[in-house]
């Protein structure tokens, strides 16, 4: 599903600030061992989508200032690299998400990296509503771009079909374009 390029909308008019699931001390998710958080939401409805169960606003666990603690614990750990957002749709939870990355950099800096997957372009991100831009602005590399089933390819680093993209936003900012990040 396309959604409209209509730059009115925000995560609060969708979410439902819940997640399907947290899961700590991975090697999946990103590189190094992360901290993974599946939001609960998505609009985007992609066919042969990994994870359709998180589509729903209404699937999880509410999330709150206990467990928000938890991972940001969690993250602490040594050799922890990073914290990976995933879904659903983290850009459609905006709520939760800016509440855990601005916690983070607050607790961490730039000690942990944070990765974050979505149906958006990092083109799109640039020129969507603020909420979308203020999450973009804490992330570092960003998956982009939604599944595309057609294009599935086994075994892409990090990804699962040929369309997505790894940026690395952060070069992407200095450099006024758009970089990708090399694995």
């Amino acid at each position: 599903m396309l959604l409209s390029k209509n730059k009115q909308f925000l995560a609060e008019d969708f979410s439902c600030q819940r997640i399907a699931s947290y899961q700590p001390f991975n090697a999946v998710d990103g590189e190094g061992i992360r901290c993974s958080v599946y939001v609960s939401g998505c609009l985007f409805n992609c066919k042969g989508c990994y994870n359709k169960v998180a589509q729903s606003f209404k699937y999880g666990e509410l999330y709150t200032e206990a467990l928000e603690e938890k991972i940001l614990t969690d993250i602490g750990h040594e050799g922890v690299q990073g914290l990976s957002l995933l879904g659903g749709e983290p850009f459609m939870n905006t709520q939760v998400c800016l509440s855990l990355v601005k916690k983070l950099r607050e607790r961490y800096g730039l000690t942990r990296d944070i990765w974050i997957w979505s149906g958006y372009t990092y083109d799109e991100l640039c020129n969507e509503s603020e909420d979308k831009q203020e999450l973009l602005s804490y992330c570092d590399i960003l998956v982009d771009g939604q599944f595309i089933q057609e294009l599935f390819k086994p075994n892409l680093a990090y990804r699962g079909s040929l369309n997505q993209k790894i940026v690395d936003v952060v070069k992407s900012k200095i450099s006024g374009e758009e970089v990708l990040y090399s694995i």
